[in-house]
């Protein structure tokens, strides 16, 4: 059995799609599973079970000689969120006992972490375990990622494989409950399909003009063959970067998703909000040499190939992953 935790999110339920690709039906699915809108991630894939979050621990102490990998990508993702119980509840203490279970009953480990930690960028983006203390994320919920991924390479009892990986800006199918934390463009589709029209951040740093804000921007679609190939990889553990290894502007993110649309381009611009403009990152690029060092060699989707998949095979029709 492989278990997904949050697997009726994002992310982790379009890994439930692709591992069912590969013919792999025994999965365990782990989540609150009480929020209707996210239902529809998961219908008609070929699941085993369904546990609840808060049952997990109990069930895998009953069932750890029947599961072969463990993807930990259940957590509080709401970057505007500034609880701090909250993120040390779900994804730091939460965390710790996934990965607990997994030294104690010897399984594979592959858990989120995120580009979030990186913080302003002023150490730049690359996936240096050495520079892992010193990063200074600018919300709780990047604190919470990072205080995890310190945490795990200090432990001296490890799975024997285990992998965090620091997702970047990730869009793609099954995010239509995101709300406010979907990708940009999700939100670029809608107001398009509304409006005709786009507004992005007016830029407030005089280094950049407005919209030319960049971002490393990674299709779902390779985020998942990456949690593939780790899975049957099983060496070389350690924390990754994944992104698309290059950064692009929000202007030919808007430009690109128009263009899928068959609609000509029309962008307003919007001052930033006060709340977020201090704590706003210009720039991220995920550094890809680690991930390719270890032998993952599939090319990613370009900006353009990944915007179009999803917004004709996906966001027209209305289909999930």
């Amino acid at each position: 059995m492989i278990v997904v935790t949050g697997a009726a999110g994002f992310i982790p339920s379009c890994l439930v799609g692709r591992l069912n690709q590969d013919n792999f039906n025994d999965i365990v699915v782990v989540d609150n599973f009480s929020i209707a809108k996210k239902e529809n991630n998961l219908k008609g894939k070929k699941i085993k079970e369904f546990v609840d979050r808060e049952n997990f621990f109990d069930w895998l102490d009953e069932h750890y000689e029947e599961v072969e990998f463990i993807f930990h990508l259940g957590a509080r993702t709401d970057t505007t969120e500034f609880n701090k119980d909250v993120f040390d509840l779900l994804n730091l203490n939460y965390s710790k006992q996934v990965w607990n279970a997994c030294c104690e009953y010897q399984i594979p480990l592959v858990y989120a972490s995120s580009a979030a930690t990186y913080g302003s960028g002023t150490l730049g983006y690359d996936d240096n375990e050495a520079t892992i203390p010193l990063l200074k994320p600018l919300n709780p919920y990047g604190d919470s990622k990072n205080d995890f991924d310190i945490w795990a390479l200090e432990q001296t009892a490890k799975p024997f494989f285990w992998a965090g990986l620091k997702f970047f800006n990730v869009y793609g199918p099954n995010e239509y409950h995101k709300g406010k934390m979907a990708s940009v463009i999700f939100h670029t589709y809608n107001q398009i399909k509304e409006k005709g029209s786009m507004t992005l951040f007016r830029s407030h740093n005089p280094d950049y003009a407005d919209g030319e804000q960049m971002r490393d921007f990674v299709y779902v679609k390779d985020v998942v063959e990456v949690c593939m190939f780790l899975m049957h990889h099983r060496k070389n553990s350690g924390i990754y970067n994944l992104g698309s290894g290059k950064a692009r502007t929000f202007m030919s993110l808007a430009i690109n998703t128009f263009d899928a649309m068959g609609v000509a381009p029309d962008i307003n611009f919007m001052d930033t909000p006060s709340s977020i403009r201090d704590n706003y990152q210009y720039f991220t690029e995920a550094n890809m040499s680690k991930l390719r060092s270890i032998g993952y060699d599939k090319p990613f989707h370009t900006l353009e190939e990944g915007v179009n998949d999803y917004v004709q095979n996906y966001l027209i029709p209305g289909r999930y992953y």
